[in-house]
C-alpha cells in the first residue's frame, strides 16, 4: 500500500487551481441514474469515491466513461434496482443512489453505506422522508427492501436537522413524484445548489435550493444534460492550511469566494491576509499563526465539519490556544492522536478539543484513519522538523485529487511511493 513521505519545513508558494467538489460530484452521479439520455459531467475529480459512483452506474445499467475529468453517463434505462453489499461499503455518500434508484423504477434494494469511521450518520432521516412521498420499507440484516406500490407524492417533510444526505435524497425521489414536496430545514451547503442547478437542466422544477426551504414541483421525466461541478470548498479549506502552517503565499484558481467565508475568517483571525479576484483567491501566511480562539463546526453556512481536521493541523503550531467544538460527528478528533506523535499539545474529551499551539512540530510515522484526518496529517506533515511517513493514504484518495504532486508544484517535498 502506498505511503507518503514529507520533509517538511518548505514554504508553500505558487498558484494552484482546485479540483471539482466531491460532495457535488456524487450525488450528481446519482442523478443520472434518474435522467434518460446522455448527461455529461465536467470538472468531475478523479477520486476512488466518484469511481465508485461510475461503478455502481455501470452495475446498475448505465454506459459510465471517464475522459480526465469529464464523465459521460448514458442511460437508456436502468437493468437492475439492487446495488449490492460491495459497491455499498465502498463510499457513505452512495446512499443517495436510493432516492434515485427508487424514483427511477419504482423500488430499490440497498445495503447500509460504508466509508470513513467518523462516526454515526443515521440514514432514519432519509427512511421517513421517503416513507412519506409513498415508499414502502422493510429493513432486514443491514439492507432495505424499497417499494413504490401506488408511485411516489409529493408531500410536506420538516428535517430534524439540516441533513446534506437526506436533503438530497429527497430532492432526487421528488423530481418526478406526483405533486409537491417542500422540505422545511432543508440543508444549505453549495452542493445542494449544484445539485438542483442539474437536476434543473434535466427538467426538474426546484426552487429555494440553499435556502431553508426547497420546493420541488414533479415532473413526467428527465434528460441528460452537459453540466460543471462547483469547485471543492474543502479541498481550498486544506489548501489554505497547508499555506498558513508553512507561512506561504499562494493563490487558489477556481474557486467560488462565498463558499469560503467561514474558513477564511477564521484564518483571518490567525494573521492570514486574503485578497480575492474573479475566481481566484490569494492567501499570505505570517511566519506564525495567531490562536484561532474558538471554533465550532455547524451546518453551512458556519464552519464546515470537514474542514475542522486540517485546520486543527494549523491550530497545532498557532502562538495560543484554539478550542473546537464539533456539532456534527461524534468521532471526527481520531486525527489528534496522530498529531500528538508529532509533538502537538490537544487534549480531547467528547465534542471538544483544546489545542495549545507549539513552535514546532516534528516527523513521525503516523497513520490516516479517515478522510479528512489523512488531509491534517499532510498539513502537519509540510511544517514538521525532518521527514514524516504517512499510511493509510487511501482514505486521503477519496477526496484529493493527486494532492501530492499540487503541493509539490507549490514547493512542498512530498513523494508517494
Amino acid at each position: 500500500m502506498s505511503k507518503l513521505y514529507i520533509t517538511g519545513r518548505k514554504r508553500l508558494n505558487g498558484a494552484v487551481k482546485v479540483q471539482g467538489a466531491k460532495n457535488s460530484a456524487l450525488p450528481i452521479l446519482a442523478a443520472t441514474a434518474l435522467c434518460k439520455g446522455e448527461s455529461v459531467i465536467y470538472n468531475c475529480p478523479v477520486l476512488s469515491d466518484t469511481e465508485a459512483s461510475l461503478m455502481t452506474l455501470r452495475y446498475l445499467g448505465c454506459r459510465a466513461e471517464r475522459s480526465g475529468n469529464t464523465v459521460i453517463v448514458r442511460n437508456d434505462g436502468l437493468r437492475r434496482s439492487d446495488i449490492p453489499d460491495s459497491l455499498m461499503r465502498k463510499t457513505r455518500g452512495s446512499v443517495v443512489f436510493l432516492g434515485a434508484v427508487l424514483a427511477a423504477e419504482g423500488k430499490a434494494k440497498i445495503c447500509l453505506p460504508g466509508g470513513c469511521d467518523i462516526g454515526i450518520r443515521p440514514i432514519d432521516m432519509h427512511i421517513k422522508a421517503l416513507r412519506k412521498l409513498g415508499a414502502v420499507i422493510k429493513e432486514r440484516r443491514g439492507c432495505l427492501d424499497c417499494r413504490v406500490p401506488h408511485g411516489l407524492k409529493g408531500c410536506e417533510i420538516a428535517l430534524p436537522f439540516p441533513s446534506v444526505g437526506a436533503t438530497e435524497d429527497i430532492m432526487l425521489a421528488a423530481c418526478t413524484a406526483d405533486g409537491t414536496t417542500t422540505i422545511t430545514n432543508a440543508a444549505r451547503e453549495p452542493e445542494i445548489g449544484d445539485l438542483a442547478d442539474f437536476l434543473n437542466r434535466c427538467g426538474a422544477q426546484i426552487s429555494g435550493a440553499g435556502e431553508g426551504t426547497v420546493i420541488i414541483d414533479g415532473v413526467n421525466e428527465l434528460k441528460g444534460c452537459a453540466h460543471a461541478v462547483i469547485p471543492d470548498r474543502i479541498v481550498a479549506a486544506t489548501l489554505i492550511s497547508c499555506a498558513a502552517v508553512t507561512g506561504g503565499d499562494i493563490t487558489l484558481k477556481g474557486v467560488i469566494h462565498s463558499h469560503l467565508g467561514a474558513v477564511v475568517s477564521v484564518f483571518e483571525d490567525a494573521g492570514c491576509a486574503f485578497k480575492a479576484d474573479g475566481n481566484e483567491l490569494r492567501i499570505k501566511a505570517p511566519e506564525r499563526l495567531e490562536p484561532m480562539k474558538l471554533i465550532r463546526t455547524m451546518p453551512y453556512p458556519g464552519f464546515p465539519t470537514d474542514a475542522q481536521a486540517p485546520v486543527l493541523a494549523a491550530a497545532a503550531v498557532a502562538d495560543g490556544t484554539t478550542v473546537f467544538i464539533e456539532n456534527i460527528f461524534e468521532n471526527r478528533y481520531r486525527h489528534a492522536a496522530e498529531l500528538a506523535r508529532m509533538g502537538a499539545d490537544i487534549r480531547t474529551e467528547g465534542k471538544l478539543a483544546v489545542v495549545e499551539g507549539v513552535p514546532r512540530l516534528y516527523g513521525a510515522a503516523v497513520e490516516a484513519t479517515d478522510l479528512r484526518g489523512a488531509a491534517a496529517l499532510v498539513a502537519a506533515g509540510l511544517c514538521c522538523e525532518g521527514k514524516t511517513e504517512i499510511s493509510g493514504v487511501k482514505y486521503l484518495e477519496r477526496g484529493y485529487e493527486d494532492f501530492e504532486q499540487k503541493l509539490a508544484a507549490l514547493g512542498a517535498e512530498i513523494v508517494k511511493l
